[in-house]
């Protein structure tokens, strides 16, 4: 290692408390401005995230629908289980709801466009408190963690977004109820969903820094295996409606990242072997 970098290495871990705060503080400011650039270029960009991002999923030719349809001529040689256009008039009865959320749309995909940068900065925050070993041991910690938070989003949108609106659009206790949803309620029902998936997908990174410490072992994941699907059943009827497909859906791929838990649990036992 270069000297200067040593002298550099040495300042950082030599630093006082209120130092390790200023630091957290420009960190935490950068990743704030990362978000702001993002967040406004959402603003410029609001009429295409509205009609075919959010609103999107109400068109035909959502890629789900389109797969769903394929799979059904191909299956059945009818539009059996093809989704149609959902006609919904999602109403605003606020006077200022349509700005503020155009701006809460906004923050939310400024959040989500900023993550892997905003996880860069905290790695480099954390990374000088890290032995030498420690930091060889998590390189590529912000690729895979962004990598897993990206497709979990994209999961979200593509396939669990649109199963629960279609469920909930189509579920009806009585024809003399009309479903009509507000402009909030929907944009809510979509983000939140959306960004609870890319929480879930991180499952492999939580594993890997329990492993880490010691909390958890490959032998311990591998015995309550059977506890974790009944709690990601649980998880997955939390988060998706009453709706089996979607339930389905998501519960496959969380208990794949588990599988990956273990084997990430096993590799970290057999290094520090």
């Amino acid at each position: 290692m270069p000297l200067d970098q040593v002298d550099i290495d040495r300042e950082e871990k030599n630093m006082t408390f209120l130092e390790h705060l200023e630091e957290l503080r420009w960190h935490l400011m950068r990743s704030i401005l990362a978000i702001v650039i993002f967040s406004i270029g959402a603003i410029v960009f609001h009429r295409f995230i509205f009609d075919k991002v959010i609103f999107g999923i109400l068109d035909e030719n959502f890629p789900l629908y389109r797969a769903f349809c394929k799979l059904s001529y191909w299956l059945y040689d009818s539009d059996k289980i093809c989704f149609n256009t959902i006609e919904l008039n999602t109403q605003n009865l606020e006077v200022s709801g349509q700005f503020i959320y155009l701006m809460v749309v906004s923050f939310t995909v400024g959040l989500i466009l900023a993550a892997p940068y905003i996880l860069w900065e905290f790695w480099r925050f954390l990374k000088p408190a890290l032995k030498p070993k420690e930091q060889k041991n998590t390189t590529g910690i912000v690729l895979a963690t962004s990598l897993l938070f990206l497709t979990g989003v994209a999961f979200g949108y593509y396939v669990l977004a649109p199963l629960s609106i279609n469920f909930f659009v189509n579920f009806q206790l009585t024809d003399k109820i009309t479903n009509e949803f507000t402009m909030q309620s929907f944009i809510s029902f979509v983000s939140t969903l959306t960004l609870a998936s890319g929480i879930v997908f991180e499952l492999p990174l939580i594993v890997f820094f329990l492993a880490k410490l010691g909390i958890i072992s490959s032998d311990f994941l591998k015995k309550y295996r059977k506890h974790a699907v009944i709690v990601i059943l649980i998880l997955a009827s939390i988060i998706t409606p009453p709706h089996l497909m979607s339930q389905i859906l998501l519960t496959i791929p969380v208990y794949f990242l588990y599988e990956v838990g273990i084997f990430i649990a096993r590799r970290i036992e057999t290094k520090e072997s």
